[in-house]
């Protein structure tokens, strides 16, 4: 194949994978506008209503029976260069889809489980993309499941475990199996109302099997998650996700330390009772750990 043909099929390649990110975002952006479309319908129905109305799954200790959430990241963070020994920023996108469920074992006990398959978009620099071309692929899948125990109106307590699987690959996964254990707790602030919570989740992050070549993974991770209930069923959160990170294991490109500390928040609207739609800026305070240099998340959550 001469040099002509091989840029026409590079060419052909590039349109396929523009066109699967292009039909994805369609397809998200078509849910949003079903979901508010719909919004006076979902609101007046009665059928398989979330058991806590006023939560359509931003509350991790309140699992609705069924949960599909659609989250769309915008993330740069550092990155191996063109040539070895630089280093240059790497954009990923991602399309995550989620589905939870709930089982109800007793009044004051619940078993939450949770699936994540990720799509990327991603420009890292590699010996098979030396130029740095965005590729499209699926990236690290997972499965979760969490016991959670309600003490009381006001406590509740609850512990599980993620298993990740290199789904990934070398180009969008780790290359490793990851077992990440989460323990956290809920304290509701009534005080404030019924909406508003802090709720502290901690996770290990570590690889236990996979390829041996690639980096071991071993991390701490925390969410001092604070959620405060606004007006007109609008929300603010603050450190929605566990991205306050300390690095126990190998270093990363541009790593000088091991913590991470981020400014996270998310701010969003329950559109019914089922449906709740948010945005999630993180930006780093300290990156000696440096995770990301921004994260943006768009999240869609329906539950039934």
């Amino acid at each position: 194949m001469n040099s002509y043909e091989a840029s026409l099929v590079k060419a052909a390649r590039q349109e396929g994978c523009d066109t699967t990110v292009m039909v994805a975002r369609a397809l998200f952006g078509a849910c949003l506008l079903v979901v508010m479309v719909l919004r006076p319908t979902v609101a007046a129905s009665q059928v398989a209503a979330s058991p806590d109305p006023g939560n359509a799954g931003e509350d991790f200790f309140r699992p609705p029976a069924n949960l599909f959430q659609m989250m769309t990241y915008y993330r740069t963070a550092p990155g191996s260069g063109p040539t070895k020994g630089t280093i240059a920023d790497r954009t990923t996108e991602t399309l995550n889809l989620r589905y939870d469920h709930a089982f109800y074992l007793a009044p004051a006990w619940t078993l939450a489980t949770r699936t994540d398959l990720p799509l990327l978009a991603k420009n890292a620099f590699s010996s098979s993309n030396p130029d740095g071309n965005y590729l499209y692929g699926g990236g690290d899948a997972d499965v979760q499941a969490a016991i959670i125990h309600n003490l009381s109106q006001r406590f509740a307590v609850g512990f599980g475990a993620r298993l990740i699987a290199p789904t990934g690959g070398d180009t969008f996964g780790s290359g490793k199996w990851q077992m990440m254990p989460i323990v956290g707790a809920r304290y509701a602030l009534l005080e404030i109302n019924s909406s508003s919570y802090f709720e502290p989740i901690v996770r290990y992050d570590g690889s236990v099997a996979g390829d041996p070549t690639r980096r071991n993974i071993s991390n701490l991770q925390f969410a001092p998650t604070f959620n405060l209930g606004l007006p007109d069923r609008w929300f603010l959160t603050f450190y929605p996700n566990p991205d306050i990170r300390v690095n126990l294991g190998d270093p990363i490109t541009g790593q000088t330390g091991r913590l991470f500390l981020p400014f996270d928040a998310r701010i969003g609207r329950r559109l019914s009772d089922n449906a709740a739609l948010s945005f999630e800026l993180g930006v780093p305070i300290i990156k000696d750990y440096p995770v990301y240099n921004i994260k943006t998340q768009v999240r869609l959550n329906v539950a039934y």
